[in-house]
């Protein structure tokens, strides 16, 4: 069985109501739910919320709820992993026995059925603890400045001053879009950044993270321009 998760809470401080939240004319979190229903790959699609205005949207698109998240899990500094340890534990005790799990956050959009699908066939063909999106930095972090405490200049690796991008390595970030899971692995390492991990590579023009109301408008814009060019 294969199971995605989809965590969204309900208690958003600087974009209120984040994971519903009207994008591009529906709830952001539809993309999600729409995404895993699309790829085939699911047979059960859970939102773990503690909100019920989130739970009723999660349920007219598709998602299950089976239960409510607990508060101790629902606070601005509880990581994603506690999370999700949470919900396949709550599956154990039910009698519910998954096999993957592919966390998808509520706040990405630009999430595509056939990346999901690139995913899953990675962490089966070579057997690894966790798959997840990533893209390319879109500047050489090699040349990365810091400003000291007497508030100059100065880079985090000198010896790359005179060095072409060219010759500098590709560095890649979380895309923040999806993390496929082993479930055995994962409850025993209690680890999404696994030592055997692979990436699922993706267009920069598909990432966009969202934590301001400026992020949010960028990528509306982004979405429109991607749908209107056929790139979604």
């Amino acid at each position: 069985m294969n199971v995605g998760i989809i965590p969204a809470r309900g208690g958003s401080k600087r974009i209120p109501n984040k994971n519903i939240k009207p994008f591009a004319g529906r709830p952001i979190i539809a993309y999600s739910i729409e995404a895993a229903k699309v790829s085939g790959l699911f047979d059960k699609i859970f939102v773990s919320t503690d909100s019920e205005k989130i739970a009723i949207i999660a349920k007219e698109y598709g998602a299950e709820i089976p239960f409510m998240r607990p508060k101790e899990l629902s606070d601005d500094f509880t990581p994603t992993v506690p999370v999700l340890l949470h919900a396949l534990e709550w599956m154990e005790v039910q009698g519910i026995s998954a096999k993957f799990a592919c966390c998808l956050y509520a706040t990405a959009p630009f999430v595509q059925a056939e990346h999901l699908k690139r995913g899953f066939r990675l962490i089966m063909r070579k057997r690894i603890s966790a798959v997840f999106s990533v893209t390319t930095f879109p500047f050489p972090i090699f040349w990365s400045i810091n400003i000291n405490e007497k508030g100059c200049l100065e880079m985090f690796w000198p010896e790359h001053e005179s060095k072409r991008s060219n010759d500098l390595p590709e560095a890649y970030h979380d895309a923040g879009q999806f993390y496929w899971l082993d479930c055995k692995k994962f409850l025993k390492t209690k680890k999404i950044y696994a030592d055997d991990a692979y990436p699922v590579i993706l267009p920069r023009y598909l990432v966009q993270d969202i934590d301001t109301p400026e992020d949010w408008q960028n990528a509306e814009v982004m979405y429109e321009i991607a749908k209107e060019k056929g790139l979604l």
